[in-house]
Parts: C-alpha cells; sequence; structure tokens
C-alpha cells in the first residue's frame, strides 16, 4: 500500500513514517521544507520518498497527490501553536492550514478514491463536566481558535469523503520535536520545584504507539470517528508531571495550582479532555498500551537506550 503522509516532520509523521516502512509498505512523506532531514537532531532521517508540499495551495495539493496516486493518505500536518493561534493577524494563517488545508486534501482524496486519517483533537469539545467524549459525540463547542479551525476541518472530511477516519488525540509526546516530557525533564535540571496545573484531566498520547494504531486502521476499512490517547487512566498535567520526574530518578517537587493560578496561556484550555476509546475495541483495534508504561519507553528512546 502506498501511503502519502502530510506532516512528516512533525512528532508523528515522523514515527507514522517508519511504521509504515516497518510493515512493508510504501510512505511518501510531505511538509514545507525542500529536504526532508528525519528527525531535527538529523540521527535518524528515515530514507522513504519526500515531496515538498504547502497543503493550503489547493492546485499544489491536486498535482502531488495526483502524481504520487497513493492507496491513502495519513494527514498530520497541522498548525498546533495553540496559544499563537489567538493572535489576531495569526487566525488567517491557522485557518488557512486546518481547516482549508485539510479540505484540499480531502477533496483530492475523493477524486482519488483512496482512504484518508485526519488527526483531530479534544479542543473540538468545550472540556467542561467529568464525562468522557464520545467519539460520535456532535455536541461542538471549542474554546480557542485552534480547536475551532480542527473542527472545521474535521467537517471537511466528512462532508467530502466516506472514507476516512477521524481520529482526536490529546497530549502528544514523541521523538521529534518539542512536547511536554522534554519541557519537564529540562526545568528539572535548574528547579527544585515547578508549578503545573492539576484541573485539566485527560491522558497522555505517545506517537510511538498511536503510529502502529493509524496503520491498523489503514489495513481496514472501519471508517469513522474514535479516539485514541494510551490507556492507563485520566491524571492531570501535575500528575503527568510528577511521573515523569519519578521515572527520570529527578527530585524536582511538582507544586499543583489550578489554571487561574497558573495564568500566562492565552488561550482557553479545556478542563475535561477525558477521550472515551471503548470504539476502538468495539471495531477490533488494539487499544495503546499504558501511558506509565509509554514515559518509560520514551525515556529510554530520549535518552539512546532504544
Amino acid at each position: 500500500m502506498k501511503v502519502f503522509v502530510t506532516g512528516v516532520a512533525g512528532q508523528l509523521g515522523h514515527d507514522v513514517v517508519n511504521e509504515l516502512e516497518k510493515r512493508g509498505h510504501t510512505p511518501v512523506g510531505s511538509d514545507l521544507a525542500a529536504e526532508y532531514a528525519g528527525i531535527q537532531d538529523g540521527t535518524a532521517a528515515t530514507n522513504c520518498a519526500y515531496v515538498s508540499l504547502d497543503i493550503t495551495d489547493a492546485q499544489a495539493v491536486a498535482a502531488v497527490l495526483e502524481q504520487v496516486r497513493p492507496d491513502a493518505v495519513v494527514h498530520c500536518a497541522a498548525w498546533t501553536a495553540v496559544d499563537l493561534a489567538e493572535d489576531a493577524d495569526k487566525v488567517e494563517k491557522v485557518r488557512a492550514i486546518n481547516a482549508a488545508g485539510t479540505r484540499n486534501i480531502a477533496t483530492t482524496c475523493k477524486a482519488l478514491d483512496c482512504k484518508l486519517v485526519y488527526l483531530s483533537t479534544d479542543y473540538v469539545f468545550d472540556g467542561q463536566g467529568e464525562t468522557p467524549w464520545q467519539p460520535d459525540c456532535k455536541d461542538y463547542k471549542p474554546l480557542n481558535v485552534y480547536g475551532q479551525t480542527k473542527l472545521e476541518g474535521e467537517l471537511a472530511v466528512a462532508e467530502t469523503l466516506e472514507k476516512y477516519f477521524i481520529v482526536r488525540i490529546a497530549w502528544v509526546f514523541g521523538l521529534n520535536g518539542k512536547n511536554f516530557i522534554k519541557t519537564m525533564l529540562n526545568l528539572g535540571k535548574t528547579h527544585d520545584t515547578v508549578r503545573v496545573v492539576c484541573d485539566q484531566i485527560g491522558t497522555p498520547t505517545y506517537t510511538y504507539d498511536l503510529a502502529r494504531l493509524l496503520v491498523d486502521m489503514l489495513e481496514t476499512e472501519r471508517y469513522g470517528y474514535y479516539h485514541a490517547t494510551n490507556e492507563g487512566g485520566y491524571i492531570s498535567w501535575a500528575d503527568f508531571a510528577a511521573e515523569i520526574f519519578r521515572q527520570a530518578g529527578c527530585d524536582t517537587r511538582v507544586i499543583p495550582v489550578t489554571t487561574a493560578e497558573y495564568g500566562l496561556s492565552k488561550a482557553a484550555r479545556p478542563f475535561n479532555s477525558r477521550l472515551d476509546k471503548t470504539k476502538l475495541v468495539e471495531n477490533g483495534f488494539q487499544p495503546l498500551p499504558t501511558w506509565q508504561d509509554a514515559v518509560a519507553r520514551y525515556l529510554k528512546e530520549i535518552s539512546g537506550g532504544v
């Protein structure tokens, strides 16, 4: 199976390409850069074919995909800088990437009759209450520009295609790029204590594990909306930070604070990021391992242990 992967320079796109290669599929990666050098430190560049592509250019999207003629597309490319998206001079660009860019991808997938996996987010919901969000829930009330534009991307996919997987994820960490674990480890080197919010609840997602699930999906025709984070229970960011320091053998102490006490964030964040993942098992997909196990494997990965 030939699979076109957007956003291959990001955390998830890189792992998806590697998982596809591992299973004998043929990935073609794409991103904005003229060339792809693998992960940012350059030590693990994949050998897959690569095409530079601006997904906001509808004609370029059509031309590239018609030339590649993939059997499926995994659409990882997105604007993910949540606070920066709130700037008035950035909103149009964020929408061009997350909404219009996604519609460009979906439109060409329809023309080529190929499957599409679209990565979305818990931010399409308002994050209120304590009940886990169901994948087929349509009670959308995004709190910020990022969530609104990702929702518009979801709707573009669902309105255009029948052969799609919309997969909502949360609290992502992987080898390539910035993430919460790397931030905590860096703070742990210079701080005895760190303040971390305790009233935003969800579950982390390790891109290595998620990539395996996404390829599992591509190998089926069990289309629809899904939620996919690691197992292991719902936690706060403060809980997450404490476990990171514990596993890393770091003495830094976590001071739990409310979102209001923490301040700083320009964009409103959801308090309830609990995603119900039972639909995965109901459709024959293997759930992701626990987030605690994922953290242990990730710490080994970034230390060169695997």
